[in-house]
């Protein structure tokens, strides 16, 4: 992993023990925040809050987490993303792994597809924003 990463990962991790109580040799870049981690949708708010702090950086609302795509009609059907879903959620998090996700696009599985690794490179691409 190259250092910046390592360094991002770290601090991640760091925020993610504390945020959830795992210790931290469960937090893996591939983890699931919800799967692996036990994350539950309230912990995204803390997560973000510690994120921010330990950074020093200001994360937009839904930036990282997504928010109104699963309540917008167009983008959800009969409990599954749309085609036009799938196409918002990569707009809104380009650093999201949707490969698996979009097998099966149920909306009960999408909170499976927040990593460590989607926060490590979300975080990394704003350390080159500030650069």
């Amino acid at each position: 992993m190259e250092p910046v990463k390592q360094k991002i990962f770290d601090k991640v991790g760091e925020c993610l023990t504390a945020a959830l109580g795992v210790d931290r040799d469960e937090i893996k870049m591939e983890s699931s925040l919800t799967r692996d981690l036990g994350a539950e949708s309230i912990d995204f708010l803390d997560i973000v809050f510690r994120l921010e702090k330990a950074f020093g950086v200001k994360i937009p609302r839904g930036d990282l987490f997504p928010e109104n795509v699963l309540s917008n009609p167009e983008f959800v059907k009969d409990g599954k993303v749309t085609p036009q879903g799938m196409v918002e959620l990569k707009k809104r998090l380009p650093h999201t792994n949707f490969s698996d996700f979009e097998k099966e696009p149920l909306v009960s599985r999408l909170a499976d597809t927040f990593t460590v690794k989607m926060i490590v490179e979300y975080l990394a691409g704003r350390e080159t924003e500030r650069v």
